[in-house]
């Protein structure tokens, strides 16, 4: 029998303010809020879409496609280890990103229930996981130490 190593899936996830300093989530399947984003595209030929370059740019990309919002992803903000159901394990990865369309309502594709902007006082007490609260925190607390 040959060794099969296990894969790790990799998520790139999104904090995005909008012009009012809210931040961008969005419902999934679980009734959980999370940030916007998603996997790498590895390009064909085994899909259709082209090949994500870099994680920022797959990170754009998904913002792009869940939300209508055109990004530009700035500092790398975190790493952790999400386990979603048990036995399942899911590396993610957010950015601090810019929005380039601030006053552009953003808008839930189909992978999503709902969406949402939320202001910072709002997030402690959101259904989310701790990493994506910490790596809110960290993107609001950048901006007050300007």
């Amino acid at each position: 029998m040959s060794y099969q190593p296990s894969l790790w899936p990799v998520s790139v996830k999104a904090v995005a303010l909008d012009h009012r300093s809210r931040v961008l989530l969005l419902r999934n399947e679980r009734e959980e809020w999370e940030l916007p984003g998603g996997r790498l595209e590895i390009g064909p030929p085994t899909g259709s879409n082209p090949a994500d370059h870099s994680l920022e740019d797959a990170v754009e990309r998904e913002l792009r496609e869940e939300t209508g919002w055109d990004v530009k992803a700035g500092k790398l903000l975190d790493t952790w280890i999400y386990e979603p159901l048990p036995g399942r394990r899911v590396l993610i990865v957010t950015y601090n990103c810019t929005v380039l369309t601030p006053d552009k309502p953003p808008v839930v594709s189909d992978e999503h229930s709902r969406i949402g902007v939320f202001a910072e006082h709002e997030v402690p007490g959101l259904t989310m996981p701790d990493g994506y609260k910490q790596s809110i925190a960290a993107v609001y607390a950048a901006r007050k130490n300007r």
